[in-house]
């Protein structure tokens, strides 16, 4: 009921506030000998944290990860799996004078038209420090698809403002290309197409000294995703792939495949001509207008998701608002605060898309699985 816990049979919990103590997932689901370690969780959340550029926030935390139970030397063991990242750095008294003011974009209102009461450091559990632990669990799950089917999710920032980059081939973006430049250096913007990626980190550079923000969307690709995940109805694999990126703060809008330029197109021309393999001995399709999900059920085509990222809602420059009372106001957020979510939210969506795969693989496994091989067998004769 209250809304803290996600997916079915790998199902993540999570609790903690943006200036609370900290932040802890558990994870139930995890089969018994999956290797993890601290090392494992560090890579993502390094990709995650405040403060690794000038683009981002400079909250300084460090989002080492304590992984408090269900691992036993150095594999998991089958029973809840337990993370948590504390936090460190958090300055409420920057808050302390807008205890009382809604401030606009941010979820103060609701939350005080929900609970009639809230924590006012910060987003409190609304505030993106929540995401840290979702996505300790995400490299969780993206080990679990690696081992299991050799599923990969990597997402990279499309866009920025008025700033599109040029990819022709989603599925074929590496880690190393979103992460590093050809130099070695770091992609502190996590775009692919770095002609794009310089003109990124100056409009959001130029926003930041204007006191301002600017948003995005950021692009997220799955391969090596098996045919045959998900549910027909109201478990559509497309669905809860939507409601885990919408659950992700600032998140304004998904589309997969095409998206919404199926608008524009006849069904002669959207439609996708299947074809089989014969080398492989798979059924395959000429394109991927699908985004890989037809039926609420993958196809095994790459999984192609966007999302559309709104610009921050804290600003240091004056905006109207009102205070609880009602009475008119004005408000100006002090604290540090990204002038633009993407670079961050990219290791973000990865999780979230990966949990949602470890959860319907697992899922598949248990209703189907047993019944899909020995079919298998039958018709190769064995």
């Amino acid at each position: 009921m209250a809304g803290n816990s996600f997916g079915q049979a790998f199902r993540i919990t999570t609790a903690g506030e943006s200036h609370g103590p900290g932040n802890v997932v558990i994870i139930d689901g995890v089969p018994a000998g999956l290797p993890l370690t601290v090392e494992d969780l560090r890579v993502d959340l390094e990709r995650r944290r405040p403060g690794q550029s000038k683009i981002v926030t400079q909250r300084k935390e460090a989002d080492e990860p304590e992984i408090l139970s269900g691992v036993f030397e150095g594999r998991t063991t089958g029973t809840s799996l337990a993370i948590l990242i504390r936090n460190t750095d958090q300055r409420s008294r920057d808050y302390s004078d807008i205890k009382d003011l809604y401030r606009p974009g941010h979820a103060d209102y609701s939350f005080d038209a929900k609970y009639g009461f809230r924590d006012y450091r910060g987003g409190g559990r609304s505030s993106a420090r929540e995401t840290s632990v979702r996505v300790a669990a995400g490299v969780v799950a993206k080990k679990l698809i690696e081992q299991e089917f050799g599923g990969r999710v990597v997402a990279y920032v499309c866009q920025v403002g008025d700033v599109k980059a040029n990819v022709e081939s989603p599925q074929a973006v590496t880690l190393e290309q979103v992460e590093k430049r050809p130099d070695g250096e770091p992609n502190i913007v996590r775009c692919p197409d770095l002609e794009a990626a310089d003109r990124m980190i100056e409009l959001i550079d130029e926003c930041r000294k204007a006191g301002d923000s600017i948003g995005g969307a950021a692009e997220i690709v799955a391969t090596g995703i098996p045919a045959g995940l998900g549910e027909p109805v109201f478990d559509k694999i497309k669905a809860d792939l939507a409601k885990a990126l919408f659950s992700l703060p600032a998140v304004l809008g998904v589309e997969y495949g095409i998206g919404f330029g199926c608008v524009r197109m006849r069904g002669s021309e959207h439609n996708d001509v299947f074809t089989a393999d014969a080398e492989q001995g798979e059924i395959r399709t000429e394109t991927n207008r699908h985004g890989g999900m037809l039926g609420g059920i993958t196809t095994g085509m790459p999984i192609v998701l966007r999302a559309a990222v709104k610009p921050t809602s804290s600003l240091p420059q004056e905006q109207k608002t009102v205070r609880q009372s009602g009475e008119e106001a004005t408000i100006r957020t002090k604290g540090r605060h990204d002038p633009c979510v993407l670079p961050r939210f990219v290791p973000m969506a990865e999780a979230m898309v990966a949990i949602v795969l470890a959860d319907h693989w697992l899922r598949w496994r248990g209703q189907c699985g047993t019944l899909t091989a020995a079919r298998s067998n039958e018709a190769a004769g064995q």
